[in-house]
């Protein structure tokens, strides 16, 4: 078998999907397990891959980083839509195939993102004890616990009493939340094209989101976020991060051709 059909029966992971312009680039970069990243052309399409032995991959911090570290440099010098860890394509035929079925929906992806970037904004609470400071700031919390600890107090039904004043703490959390996000978003939507709201992971944080961002407008996307970051005061941490590929606003819903299955197999091996 020759080296071209070799490559070509290999399983493919697939990085990201992009226009293609007819002439094959040398990306000079290494994937999974520093494989060489290549191009597979289908029809004015592309995708971005590097050959794999595995049927499936493991979502560990090595193979993830190396994934986002081939999406963080395409991302440096264009446009791309990139895929989610540990998508794998049976060969370069089936590849072909993914982009040939999927095409109208790629490109309408591609039109809209195209010359866009995503940009990440968190913000936070930056105090020692978050519940220490709503304590401090909401009376009626100060008022539960302090009835609750009080040592003349009756110790009876003190656990249903702490359940309550727990949930009165996350209720006020939650609508501050809202109303805060509400804020920032309302400045940030003259700086960007759209925002999504990604989940909230840390006690601290009060928002995350993703804004999608002309390429050539970060600086001005900058500047939006220090105007609204002028509507709080010092105890609110403003952190953003990027240029990034768009994930939080790519939803292709890829399909593999059903006529020929048999070499169109495409696995996530990450739920």
């Amino acid at each position: 078998m020759s080296t071209e059909k070799l490559r070509n029966s290999r399983a493919k992971v697939i990085y990201a999907l992009c226009a293609s312009d007819g002439i094959k680039p040398n990306y000079k970069l290494r994937g999974l397990d520093s494989a060489p990243v290549y191009a597979i052309d289908n029809n004015g399409l592309r995708a971005v891959v590097s050959d794999t032995l595995s049927a499936r991959l493991r979502p560990d911090r090595r193979n993830i980083s190396a994934h986002q570290a081939v999406l963080h440099t395409l991302t440096e010098d264009s446009t791309v839509l990139p895929m989610r860890f540990g998508v794998i394509a049976r060969n370069a035929e089936a590849v072909e195939n993914l982009l040939s079925a999927n095409q109208e929906a790629i490109r309408d992806h591609f039109e809209r993102l195209n010359g866009r970037v995503e940009m990440g904004l968190r913000v936070s609470w930056d105090v020692a004890n978050i519940y220490e400071y709503y304590v401090a700031t909401h009376p009626v919390l100060m008022q539960g616990r302090d009835e609750i600890w009080d040592k003349n107090a009756n110790k009876s039904g003190h656990r249903d009493e702490k359940i309550r004043l727990g949930n009165l703490y996350q209720s006020l959390r939650s609508a501050d939340r809202i109303e805060l996000t509400d804020k920032v978003k309302n400045v940030l939507f003259d700086y960007c094209e759209d925002i999504v709201e990604t989940t909230v992971k840390r006690e601290k944080d009060v928002m995350n989101l993703a804004c999608l961002v002309e390429r050539d407008q970060l600086d001005n996307f900058a500047k939006g976020v220090f105007e609204a970051s002028k509507l709080f005061d010092n105890i609110y941490l403003f952190d953003y991060t990027g240029p990034w590929a768009p994930h939080n606003f790519v939803t292709l819903d890829l399909h593999a051709p059903t006529k020929k299955k048999s070499v169109t197999v495409v696995e996530e091996s990450v739920g």
